[in-house]
C-alpha cells in the first residue's frame, strides 16, 4: 500500500513508519517532512493531497493540545487543540476522501485522556473526545468502502521525561507497542473503532 503518514518525525510517528514501512510504501508528511503540510491550514492539506494523488491509507500521528490548570485556562488555550489536533484531523478526512483508494482507510490519533482524566488535562480530553466522536460517526458515511479508526495510546515510555508528571499511576507503553494499533487499523478490516493501547 501507499500510506500517507503525517507526523512521522514524532515518537509515535517514527515507530509507525518503522512498523508499516517494513511492508508498505510510506510517504512522510509534516511541517519538516519531505512532503510539507500544516494540518492547522486547510489549504495546506488540500495542496498536499493534490501533490500526492491517490493513496491507500492516511495515518495521522500529529496534533497538539493544551495542558494546564483549569483555573487559568482560557478560550485561546482550548482553541490550540481544537484548531490543531481536532480540526486538523477532521480536515484530513474531509479534504482527503477523494484522495483515498476504494477500500482504503484513515487512522487518526487521540489518547488515553479521552476516557481517563487527569489534572491539567481538560482541554486535551475535550479534543480527544471530539476526534473519537467524529470518527465513529464518519464511519457511517465514508464512501467507497473507506474505513476510519482512531488509535488511543496512553503515555509513551519514551516521553515520560516530558509527560510523566501529568500521568502518575498510568502504565506507559513503548512507541513500538503503540505503533501496532496503527498497523491494526491500516491492515485490518474494522471501521469506526477506537483502538486503545492503554497498558
Amino acid at each position: 500500500m501507499k500510506i500517507l503518514l503525517i507526523g512521522a518525525q514524532g515518537l509515535i510517528g517514527a515507530a509507525v513508519a518503522a512498523e508499516l514501512g517494513a511492508r508498505h510504501d510510506i510517504v512522510c508528511a509534516g511541517r519538516k517532512a519531505d512532503v510539507a503540510v500544516d494540518i492547522t491550514d486547510p489549504q495546506s492539506i488540500a495542496a498536499m493531497y493534490a501533490r500526492l494523488g491517490r493513496v491507500d491509507a492516511v495515518v495521522c500521528a500529529a496534533g497538539h493540545a493544551y495542558f494546564g490548570p483549569l483555573a487559568s485556562m482560557t478560550e485561546a488555550n482550548v482553541y490550540v487543540g481544537i484548531r490543531d489536533k481536532l480540526m486538523g484531523q477532521v480536515n484530513l478526512v474531509l479534504l482527503g476522501q477523494d484522495a483515498v483508494s476504494d477500500g482504503g482507510s484513515f487512522t487518526l490519533t487521540t489518547g488515553v485522556l479521552a476516557d481517563d482524566y487527569i489534572r491539567n488535562g481538560a482541554a486535551a480530553s475535550l479534543v480527544n473526545g471530539g476526534v473519537e466522536a467524529f470518527a465513529r460517526s464518519a464511519a457511517l458515511e465514508l464512501p467507497r468502502g473507506i474505513r476510519i479508526n482512531v488509535v488511543s495510546p496512553t503515555v509513551i515510555t519514551e516521553a515520560l521525561g516530558k509527560y510523566g508528571p501529568f500521568f502518575r499511576g498510568f502504565q506507559p507503553v513503548t512507541a513500538a507497542r503503540a505503533a501496532l494499533g496503527y498497523a491494526k487499523s491500516v491492515e485490518g478490516a474494522q471501521t469506526g473503532q477506537i483502538i486503545r493501547i492503554h497498558g
